[in-house]
């Protein structure tokens, strides 16, 4: 792979545009568009400085912008979704969930709020792992696996509106103290921006996804992987 190519999939991994790569970064945007296009050729070290820039602060910095831009918004059978305005992966690479691991890890300890039952969830340290790496990851491909992959931003959110509990005891005791009290199930739904070649929103994609949560000896709800998520609709909202 080429140096200008590592550049460019450095920026788009973070969901940057130029400018907003150049605002982080410090390089200017005339000089990353001549990188990109190859008509000019940087030093050898600037993509591993860049990389790790990117790894330990780039993708932080552009998690937060994409926090600060999500909405609650209701369609016209009174359902909640979450609209998530400014996603991190936008380009068609493929997605490094080691990575999407790592970003997960500074939710650990957090909790949020049911809306619908008052029931507090909260992220264990077993939660990272199993939404990247469970067997439900491995198999999604495609839309389904990018829109996982982009919920990473709105978790407190997703938690917030889910509805239609179910529960479920934890079969064969497969989970110890963990899930002593079994399992519950979750409904949720979400939208993911679709964008016009000019780069701004033309729609959403709405999809639904099921959360499950896991019930400790205590009786403590931990949020455990979301899954079975569904594209809906194209056109939710007028």
């Amino acid at each position: 792979m080429d140096i200008a190519t590592t550049i460019k999939e450095l920026r788009e991994s973070a969901g940057m545009s130029r400018k907003e790569f150049s605002e982080h970064t410090g390089i200017p945007v005339r000089t990353l568009e001549d990188w990109e296009a190859g008509r000019r050729t940087p030093p050898e070290y600037i993509p591993r400085l860049l990389a790790y820039q990117m790894k330990f602060e780039g993708v932080f910095t552009a998690k937060k912008k994409a926090k600060d831009k999500i909405d609650i918004v209701t369609d016209p059978d009174g359902n909640k979704i979450v609209l998530i305005n400014d996603i991190l992966f936008k380009s068609r690479r493929l997605i490094n969930w080691d990575d999407i691991e790592q970003i997960l890890m500074q939710y650990i300890g957090e909790y949020y709020e049911i809306a619908e039952t008052a029931e507090k969830v909260y992220i264990g340290s077993d939660f990272p792992d199993e939404f990247t790496h469970s067997k439900y990851t491995k198999a999604i491909r495609g839309a389904n696996e990018k829109a996982k992959a982009n919920v990473i931003t709105a978790i407190g959110e997703l938690i917030q509106i889910s509805d239609k509990k179910a529960e479920f005891p934890d079969y064969g005791s497969r989970h110890g103290n963990k899930a002593k009290n079994g399992w519950y199930r979750y409904d949720t739904r979400f939208g993911i921006p679709v964008y016009s070649e000019f780069g701004e929103i033309d729609r959403y994609n709405i999809f639904r996804a099921r959360m499950l949560v896991r019930c400790d000896a205590n009786g403590k709800l931990f949020l455990y992987d979301i899954v079975q998520i569904k594209k809906e609709t194209s056109t939710p909202l007028e």
